[in-house]
């Protein structure tokens, strides 16, 4: 285990693990909030899968991590967080030999740095389309989406990684929630549906839930908000809504979907510089009676 930055309240810290996927050694990031080390408490814990531009090697390329997200916000933007926040790294899968723009031309330098005073710029929203409506998509392939070089090939890794944080620090069992952006959203609605017991709630961000995840969701009652960009021309908004009624059809009684109409793909930097999301989070927790 190693820790940046300590002299701040907050910690960053890297722990490692053998991945069941390859074999290989990486590392992943643990989050400690203020006030962590003082307090005599027991935390919630939010683990964060990030999106497509962010994966990597799990070592010099977990930094990638820190662009985005909740992450972002705690460490370069100084946001305090009420909570242990787990950050993984998704592999590459290849998907680096594609031509891919955003993996061929990243670098670590680009990172936004946590600053001895004062936060970095914030990056330009992204452009898009006018506000346009749109009608529902009712029928779905049988092919989940993202999949094949998603957040579900790694579903062991993940839960060991969470047992290793619910063993390791001062967590709470019963309050465990996950989120995601873009392919993390699509690996939030599945490692959901895939494990509705393990978490309180999840909060799939700018990612739609494939139909056939849905049922062991609203079995569990497993309470979902799920945001999408109005504007968003990557992951469509006519994709959710057919989803969303169905887990309310289901009998679902904590179902809450959020379109910023004015947003493209990137809605995710108005969700996560907000409080409202992990407020919402932390009114659920597990019942394990």
């Amino acid at each position: 285990m190693s820790c940046e930055n300590s002299k701040y309240q907050d910690q960053l810290l890297r722990e490692s693990y053998i991945s069941e996927l390859d074999s290989t050694e990486r590392d992943y990031y643990v989050y400690l909030p203020k006030g962590y080390d003082e307090l005599d408490k027991i935390w919630p814990v939010v683990m964060f899968l990030h999106g497509d531009g962010e994966r990597g090697n799990g070592k010099d390329e977990l930094v990638y991590t820190r662009i985005h997200g909740p992450l972002y916000e705690a460490w370069a933007m100084k946001k305090e967080l009420p909570f242990i926040l787990i950050v993984p790294q998704l592999h590459m899968f290849g998907r680096d030999t594609l031509g891919i723009s955003y993996l061929v031309n990243r670098s670590t330098e680009r990172v936004p740095k946590r600053l001895e005073t004062g936060v970095p710029d914030r990056a330009p929203w992204l452009g898009g389309p006018a506000i346009q409506t749109t009608q529902m998509v009712t029928e779905f392939s049988d092919e989940l989406p993202l999949f094949a070089d998603g957040w579900n090939r790694v579903e062991g890794d993940l839960i060991n990684i969470l047992d290793h944080t619910l063993s390791t620090y001062r967590a709470d069992s019963n309050r465990v929630y996950l989120t995601g952006l873009s392919y993390g959203g699509f690996g939030t609605w599945y490692m959901g549906s895939q494990y509705p017991e393990r978490f309180a709630a999840i909060l799939p961000v700018v990612a739609w839930g494939h139909p056939s995840l849905l049922p062991s969701i609203a079995e569990h009652q497993l309470p979902v908000w799920a945001f999408a960009g109005g504007k968003d021309r990557t992951v469509e908004k006519k994709y959710f809504y057919k989803g969303m009624a169905d887990l309310q059809e289901m009998g679902h009684q904590q179902v809450l979907f959020t379109v910023h109409e004015d947003l493209s793909h990137d809605a995710w930097k108005r969700v996560y510089m907000g409080d409202d999301w992990y407020h919402w989070l932390f009114e659920f927790q597990v019942d394990r009676k």
